[in-house]
């Protein structure tokens, strides 16, 4: 076996390590609201998720090669460390947040990962598309569903102002069911989709695939295992974060986050190609529909711990990523 062989295999495995990660970490986006109402319960809305995540892998590729062509490492051993790198950095940002409990992107951290790793190795960096199709939709993403929330659930309390409270919260509950369905499914559009652009830029790299091919069968399948892995196995610490700690959520509101923000992930996905966060989405859908019942009701303290991560989480991950290359330069020579 090749070197370079050695270290595509390598790339791929880390990739799909990443892509649980991610799986795990994001598993609040989708469910936390449906969860938190009591919509659904724990179990049936993990496995609900995973489900949903698995079949939204297959349903485009475009978000796959936006972040395929965020950087253009040599084409050699070299390259994949680069790659490598930018994965570890990724990784190590994810757990941190975790632990932590905050909702942070990992869809940035993939990104900043990258930039972060190509920086450090002088390699080039495509600044047009990191700034078109990541850092821009990163900015108005979440400000556009905190406003969309906010006006979904005024209409939703407009209409539904001489309904019975009791009835129509049991019909929310239900209707949530379907708008987490959707978030579910969104998150593998577009999350598990990242982690197939990585795996083909690895390939591109390595020299096993050209520019313009098809993703191959198995790295759609592979990624989409992956996440669905992933969330399956939950996670709790974030869960709560959404769930509770923001706002105390109701049926109605649950509903109203969820269906902005899956409305949100498909839009980017396929007219704007963007990997954006699903974090940030359904986290700033969440805070919106929260304002409507008084400002005070969002706990803003939260928030602001939530805004801090994530705007340390590009430059953190891509701190990490470049040390990361540079102690896997050091060692391999390469």
């Amino acid at each position: 076996m090749s070197a370079e062989l050695a270290i595509v295999i390598t790339v791929v495995v880390v990739a799909l390590v990443f892509d649980y990660t991610n799986g795990f970490h994001d598993a609040a986006n989708a469910i936390a609201t449906s969860v938190s109402t009591r919509a659904l319960t724990p179990r049936i809305a993990l496995a609900m998720a995973a489900v949903m995540n698995f079949l939204g892998a297959f349903l485009g590729q475009k978000v796959a090669n936006t972040v395929s062509e965020v950087i253009s490492p040599p084409p050699d051993a070299h390259g994949l460390v680069i790659v490598l790198a930018g994965l570890l950095g990724a990784i190590a940002w994810n757990m941190v947040t975790w632990y932590f409990g905050l909702p942070s992107s990992s869809s940035h951290a993939l990104i900043g990962g990258l930039v972060g790793s190509a920086v450090a190795a002088g390699t080039v960096v495509k600044w047009d598309t990191v700034i078109d199709k990541v850092l821009i939709p990163m900015i108005f993403s979440p400000l556009f569903a905190f406003a969309a929330g906010g006006l979904v659930m005024l209409a939703i309390m407009w209409i539904f102002r001489r309904a019975n409270p009791g009835r129509a919260n049991r019909r929310f509950r239900a209707a949530q069911t379907v708008s987490a369905a959707a978030m579910a499914l969104g998150h593998g559009l577009q999350d598990a989709q990242k982690t197939m652009g990585v795996i083909f830029l690895a390939l591109l790299t390595g020299g096993y695939a050209s520019a313009g091919d098809d993703l191959p069968f198995w790295v759609i399948f592979s990624a989409a295992a992956a996440i669905s892995l992933g969330t399956w196995s939950g996670g709790w610490r974030i869960m709560r974060t959404l769930g509770r700690r923001i706002i105390d959520l109701d049926p109605a509101r649950g509903f109203a986050a969820e269906s902005v923000a899956a409305s949100v992930l498909y839009t980017t996905a396929y007219v704007y190609e963007a990997p954006i966060s699903t974090t940030h989405t359904i986290t700033s859908a969440v805070m919106g529909v929260g304002a409507t019942k008084r400002l005070s009701a969002v706990r803003w303290g939260v928030a602001r711990s939530i805004l801090t991560a994530w705007v340390l989480t590009f430059p953190a991950a891509g701190l990490v990523a470049a040390g990361s290359y540079l102690a896997l330069y050091a060692a391999l020579g390469i």
